[in-house]
């Protein structure tokens, strides 16, 4: 699923407590642009196990503005561990073009830090990985290139 993310952009990630939708359709009405991919935790292997009130929630949502800005975020839901406050609702996300310079950033990057995702083939078939660096700033790793 491509994102429209230059090689190396680096993305603001922002989460929310069950509000992602109303807040980028918000963001989409002031800032322009269109969604470029939403879905929601229902369309996850994990909806199974989740609670029926986290499933209509969103799993992920990309807005590129008309200006080409990006703009990507998600719902909070138990699941991910830490309750969302604030500090730890947003991430920086990279979208490197290779697996190589994927794997590259997310073993830079994260040592000395804590590794959240490991980064390996993702339920919707990209590359991801997810890690808490050693300044705790939370980062994502997403290539789209297939093995």
């Amino acid at each position: 699923m491509p994102y429209f993310v230059k090689k190396d952009m680096i993305v603001a990630y922002i989460s929310f407590d069950g509000a992602a939708e109303a807040a980028f359709s918000f963001y989409k009405s002031v800032l322009g642009g269109e969604f470029t991919n939403v879905q929601r935790f229902a369309d996850t292997p994990q909806a199974a196990a989740m609670p029926e009130a986290d499933r209509n929630k969103i799993m992920h949502i990309a807005l590129k503005t008309a200006d080409g800005a990006m703009l990507m975020g998600n719902d909070h839901v138990a699941l991910m561990g830490d309750a969302l406050r604030p500090g730890n609702n947003f991430s920086l996300s990279i979208h490197p073009a290779e697996r190589a310079e994927a794997k590259r950033l997310f073993d830079g990057l994260s040592a000395g830090g804590n590794v959240i995702v490991p980064l390996e083939e993702a339920p919707w078939g990209d590359y991801f990985g997810m890690f808490m660096d050693k300044f705790g700033m939370k980062w994502m790793i997403n290539c789209t290139a297939k093995a």
